[in-house]
């Protein structure tokens, strides 16, 4: 990693790009990509593209996804306070006592999810919060003190919290799932324009919107693009950490490397061939399976129009949907390592079909 790219990952990271307001920070990552790539484009729902070597017959996609969960507004009471509804699976355990950041056409207002005090709380009864339950006091006295900083019903707001470092191990902050990603594909382009490489095929690198209200953005942009393979990155559960029962989710650490998925939308040729790469370049990696769905944007490239052949590389992470998502250095390094390993070892006709 490059003083700029570190730079880049902050500046990535630590802005807001909630589901269906990913803009700021596309632009961001487009500002950073450009330099690297040959062409871009950008859909009407913000997807994000960047091309290297446009026009050649066989087209390659490598994808993440830019957006990360977040509340609407949804009822401002006469008294001053907001209550919310989830954009994506925003979870209402970790949301009392959070600050937020209200994105208004005036700007960013600052509130704080507040909560009853303890001493007024019968904690023989107490129960987890529920959405309907939550409110955000913006230190107004009236709904009419409230519109007049620029908020109103379908105001989102996210989370505060930074990216920070923890023990030079890990990334810890709010959005590594998937901005991280992003992060990651825009490495790869770097990797391959600093090291002059000349791929034989075109290369789309994909930055996908709403993959948190079900993989949106992807199905758009994979019916657009038509590529013959798709190579996404997304994160999954380390296992390791308290309340996880490895019988059902598997085995999966942090720091053990990249997490190559089995489940139906994975086509295995396409598997197979990125373990061997792995293998040859002495990636460790780990295997996990998945039943109908991998639950990544894999699953809008597969089954786009007739087929794509599509594979998944996930980045372990603890504490998904909170704000402190930890991920470690060494995994991140890996994804990036396998995604730009597996780009030099294609040809650019592989026909990975299971029977020809």
């Amino acid at each position: 990693m490059t003083e700029q790219s570190k730079a880049f990952l902050y500046e990535y990271l630590n802005n807001a790009s909630p589901t269906g307001f990913e803009s700021s920070g596309q632009q961001i990552w487009l500002n950073y990509l450009k330099p690297y790539i040959d062409e871009y484009l950008v859909d009407t729902y913000g997807t994000a593209v960047g091309i290297i070597g446009p026009g050649k017959a066989y087209k390659v996609v490598i994808e993440a996804h830019s957006d990360e969960i977040s509340w609407f507004v949804n009822y401002i009471s006469d008294d001053g306070y907001l209550y919310v509804r989830r954009n994506g699976g925003s979870d209402a355990l970790i949301a009392p006592s959070m600050r937020v950041n209200l994105h208004t056409k005036k700007g960013v207002v600052q509130g704080v999810f507040g909560w009853p005090a303890i001493h007024v709380r019968d904690l023989a009864k107490d129960t987890a919060p529920q959405v309907k339950e939550l409110f955000i006091d913006v230190g107004a006295a009236t709904k009419a003190e409230v519109e007049e900083m620029g908020i109103h019903v379908g105001t989102v707001c996210t989370f505060v919290d930074g990216l920070t470092e923890m023990n030079n191990r890990y990334y810890v902050g709010r959005a590594l799932d998937n901005r991280m990603g992003g992060f990651m594909i825009a490495e790869v382009a770097r990797l391959l324009k600093e090291n002059n490489v000349e791929l034989p095929f075109t290369l789309y690198i994909v930055n996908a919107v709403q993959e948190e209200i079900g993989l949106r953005g992807a199905e758009m942009i994979a019916r657009r693009l038509k590529p013959d393979l798709a190579i996404c990155t997304d994160v999954t559960h380390d296992t390791q950490s308290p309340k996880y029962d490895k019988k059902e989710q598997g085995d999966l650490k942090c720091g053990d490397g990249p997490v190559l998925c089995y489940g139906p939308a994975v086509q295995n040729n396409v598997l197979d061939f990125m373990i061997e790469v792995a293998q040859q370049n002495e990636i460790k990696f780990q295997r996990q399976a998945v039943s109908r769905s991998t639950g990544t944007d894999t699953d809008a490239f597969a089954y786009a129009a007739e087929g794509v052949a599509s594979a998944l590389i996930s980045l372990p992470l603890k504490y998904m949907h909170t704000t402190v998502e930890t991920v470690h250095k060494d995994d991140v390094d890996n994804v990036i390592k396998l995604m730009y390993e597996v780009l030099l070892s294609l040809k650019g006709n592989e026909d990975f079909r299971y029977i020809k």
